[in-house]
């Protein structure tokens, strides 16, 4: 297994060790939930520019790549519902697009051929990332001022409340075009024979 590959399989290793984080409560819990989503969305860039820079682009990369983004991304919409931060609704969209379009690489697989992710996927993934790192720092910073005895000012709801669906709509936004441009474009594999 080459590099690429083993950051991706490694992304999947920090997405668990985030859900634990956020889930479980301990002192600065948020903090280190950031770290983890941080250092997984990095693998996410670092393993693509090795993979291309290097000329090791591989069917498992193609496949799995995309894949274990949309665990990072599903998991972690799914573990800020129950914070308030994200609405299910929202949850719940990101979630059906993801298994249609895994869906539709499992069925291209099955007729011999890999559907990788393109640039619209990539930017829908980037925005649902700074959603969830927008919410992860708000959170780590209400849990910092609350173990030193501070509070959060105004600003602090406000923030949470007008940004925080400012980064879902758009989030959300590029989540059903880039499906629905996706599966537009790869309509041929649901035609039967």
């Amino acid at each position: 297994m080459n590099l690429p590959n083993r950051l991706t399989v490694g992304r999947l290793f920090l997405t668990i060790l985030f859900v634990v984080a956020v889930s479980v409560k301990f002192p600065y819990h948020f903090a280190v939930a950031l770290v983890l989503f941080g250092l997984a969305a990095f693998t996410d860039y670092v393993d693509g520019e090795l993979a291309r820079r290097w000329a090791m682009i591989t069917d498992f990369g193609k496949l799995m790549d995309p894949l274990v983004d949309k665990i990072m991304t599903a998991a972690a919409f799914v573990c800020l519902v129950p914070l308030g931060a994200i609405p299910a609704w929202a949850a719940i969209i990101v979630i059906i697009r993801e298994y249609l379009i895994t869906g539709l690489r499992l069925l291209a697989i099955s007729k011999g051929r890999v559907l990788a992710a393109d640039r619209i996927g990539k930017h829908k993934t980037s925005w649902q990332i700074i959603t969830v790192v927008f919410f992860l720092v708000l959170f780590a910073y209400r849990e910092w001022q609350e173990l030193h005895g501070g509070t959060v000012g105004v600003w602090w709801g406000e923030l949470t409340s007008y940004g925080g669906w400012a980064v879902i709509v758009i989030a959300v936004g590029l989540t059903l075009y880039s499906g629905v441009d996706y599966l537009w474009r790869h309509r041929a594999m649901l035609e039967t024979e």
